[in-house]
């Protein structure tokens, strides 16, 4: 994955201070290239395969003693770690659930990490993408949930997704940010000057 250059990420510095200048929220932008390393399913896979094969062909054949038997289990798990360390490969073996979990624990520790829950009158709103996991999530504090029904986001968060699954992010974000604006301006109006967080897209670089 590679995260937005610093002329993309500009583009969307000024399409978060063209939304703000027209309502009172207060939009923070995360781009994360993975939301976990998840080194350690490839390892519980390849773990459980070289438990459950050499055994099985034992079993139904009776050709290895069981220091062999030992031996092939070993050997199998050292082939699968690092099969499983090439790009893509591993990530395939990561169930969507646990991808999305480790997603959505990153969103919300974001939300607090970037004090949206303490702008004055709760207008918080931050849009967070994970792109190894394809995941799009819109927060907000209680201050614009009370005034725009949640299906508004779901609806967009469903079109940026599908633009960081094809791999325009950037698209995504300023389509993202402008259709948000939409409902933010309508609903939650500009009544004076603030800035209280910043406006620059915050990344977070890949985990090692």
């Amino acid at each position: 994955m590679t995260l937005l250059t610093d002329k993309e990420q500009q583009q969307v510095a000024t399409a978060i201070s063209g939304v703000e200048r027209e309502t009172d929220a207060e939009l923070v932008t995360v781009l994360a290239d993975a939301s976990d390393s998840y080194s350690y399913i490839p390892l519980l896979w390849a773990g459980i395969i070289a438990l459950l094969i050499p055994g099985a062909i034992n079993y139904f054949t009776g050709t290895l003693s069981a220091d062999w038997l030992l031996v092939a289990q070993w050997a199998t798990f050292i082939l699968l770690c690092l099969l499983f360390q090439f790009p893509g490969v591993g990530h395939h073996m990561i169930p969507r659930p646990v991808r999305f979990w480790r997603a959505s624990n990153m969103a919300r520790r974001q939300f607090l990490e970037q004090n949206l829950h303490h702008t004055k009158g709760g207008v918080g709103m931050l849009i967070f993408v994970s792109e190894a996991e394809h995941y799009v999530e819109i927060l907000v504090d209680l201050g614009i949930s009370s005034k725009v029904a949640d299906e508004v986001w779901e609806n967009i968060v469903k079109t940026f997704t599908d633009r960081v699954r094809s791999g325009d992010t950037l698209t995504g974000f300023l389509e993202c940010i402008e259709s948000c604006g939409r409902h933010l301006r309508e609903q939650v109006p500009a009544t004076h000057e603030k800035n209280e967080l910043p406006n620059h897209l915050v990344l977070i670089p890949k985990r090692s």
